[in-house]
């Protein structure tokens, strides 16, 4: 299944009526306030409403995919658009309140464009006495970024958490959901530095 020029036109046409404020929609001014623009569904156009009209086939008018609907949109966007959740709330049957409220909820999902790695260290009591903020501070350094942010590459988006709940491994980082234990900011540099090299030899194969 696929999205039609006139689909996106209705699309268009309801924003009007589903566009409620922050306090409607449960969750923080300042964090609606970071649902990201430029959108990959504006931009790339009809080629990315192909994308999730494929997400959504088969699950038109069901309410009990909506987490599940999330998550690929996740996974094919690097994020949660704007311009996406609202289809999404139009297509399944659920009203955009309930939609946002989901995408807010949990840590998986992410409002704003994440790098195609994802790192995470872990700032535990456990991790910080064995050196987890030496280790933040290198890996900041290395990619340029503060927690929070992505690379302007697109390749890594650096985050860190209160306990990742295994503690006895700190330091611990986890890569693209890999757990490293016992990590060092030696050794975290150099994985850094390999993935960095992996993904310029895949985009060379691929050119």
């Amino acid at each position: 299944m696929s999205f039609t020029r006139q689909n996106a036109s209705a699309t268009t046409n309801t924003r009007n009526r589903m566009n409620p404020s922050p306090q409607q929609a449960g969750c923080q001014g300042e964090r609606w306030a970071r649902v990201p623009t430029p959108n990959p569904l504006a931009e790339d156009g009809y080629k990315e409403l192909s994308k999730l009209g494929a997400i959504l086939e088969g699950r038109q008018s069901r309410p009990d995919q909506l987490t599940e609907v999330l998550q690929d949109m996740q996974t094919q966007f690097q994020y949660l658009p704007e311009d996406g959740l609202r289809i999404v709330a139009e297509r399944l049957g659920i009203p955009l309140i309930q939609v946002f409220q989901v995408a807010t909820f949990y840590k998986a999902f992410s409002l704003t464009p994440r790098g195609r790695h994802l790192l995470t260290i872990c700032m535990g009591t456990a991790c910080h006495v064995r050196g987890s903020p030496r280790l933040l501070d290198t890996v900041a350094g290395q990619l340029n970024i503060s927690p929070g942010e992505t690379t302007p590459d697109g390749a890594f988006t650096l985050q860190k958490v209160n306990c990742l709940g295994c503690c006895a491994l700190g330091p611990v980082a986890v890569l693209d959901g890999v757990y490293r234990d016992h990590i060092t900011p030696g050794k975290l540099r150099k994985l850094i530095a390999a993935i960095y090299k992996q993904d310029k030899k895949e985009l060379r194969d691929n050119a």
